[in-house]
């Protein structure tokens, strides 16, 4: 992929490979990057550079900030460019084909897995899933630190990931991969032993593999939790999962 922007923002090029650093510069290339083929106003990049309160040559300080990137942008290039930053009346455009941008990548892997999912072919849909997560580097535009406008992307990707994991767990179970969740699933619930969903998923995987009673501990963990962290009692996915367990037992009987 030519513009990656799930990590550090970096661009890769038939000619070289870089990283996108530098303060606004970074901030610029973000905001155009997550927003490729989209038309991207000059009051838009003003308000991620200077939250409201831009200076008196903010206009010429963008021009500078696009100028920079689009020399970057076609060092990195070969013939013909793939991706060209045009320049619009009071904005700019980001033209690469989407193919080259991860986002897009991504967003178009989890679209085809639901599709997939939906369809009943789960271990098909649970591989597309992995494929997409794996397009990810670390934090959406990790290094970046985002103003006004950016932060609100970031969220809305982090949030695109966090679904696309879950809709893999689900198709793995579906899938019959129970046995190889476990290990994935204690290291998700260690991470946030709040995530209920996760918990269920954990305790699921467990029955199905015919460990009732380490399922029956995850539970009293979650529930611990809940309750020490929140004053929770479980939600009603995890009282289902509780019943799981005493339906496998019972069964095992």
């Amino acid at each position: 992929m030519l513009l990656n922007i799930l990590g550090p923002p970096e661009l890769c090029g038939r000619r070289r490979d870089t990283r996108i650093t530098g303060g606004k510069l970074s901030k610029v290339a973000g905001l155009l990057a997550v927003r490729a083929n989209q038309y991207v106003a000059m009051q838009t990049i003003s308000e991620e550079l200077w939250a409201g309160s831009p200076p008196r040559n903010e206009l010429t300080t963008i021009r500078t900030h696009v100028y920079n990137l689009r020399r970057i942008l076609e060092s990195v290039q070969g013939e013909p460019p793939q991706a060209r930053l045009l320049t619009r009346p009071m904005g700019y455009l980001l033209s690469v084909p989407a193919e080259l941008v991860d986002v897009a990548v991504f967003k178009q892997g989890v679209t085809r897995g639901r599709v997939l999912l939906a369809e009943g072919r789960n271990a098909e849909a649970a591989d597309t899933f992995r494929d997409a997560l794996a397009v990810w580097r670390g934090s959406a535009l990790a290094g970046v630190a985002a103003g006004p406008v950016l932060a609100g992307h970031v969220a809305e990707l982090t949030e695109r990931r966090a679904s696309a994991l879950e809709y893999r767990i689900e198709a793995d179970l579906l899938a019959g991969r129970h046995r190889d969740l476990v290990p994935e699933l204690r290291e998700l619930v260690g991470a946030d032993p709040l995530n209920e969903w996760m918990q269920a998923r954990l305790i699921e995987a467990l029955v199905r593999s015919g460990r009732s009673g380490e399922a029956l501990r995850s539970f009293q963990d979650a529930r611990t939790h809940l309750d020490e962290q929140l004053g929770l009692e479980p939600s009603i996915e995890l009282r289902q999962a509780q019943h799981r367990i005493f339906a496998a037992a019972n069964g095992q009987r």
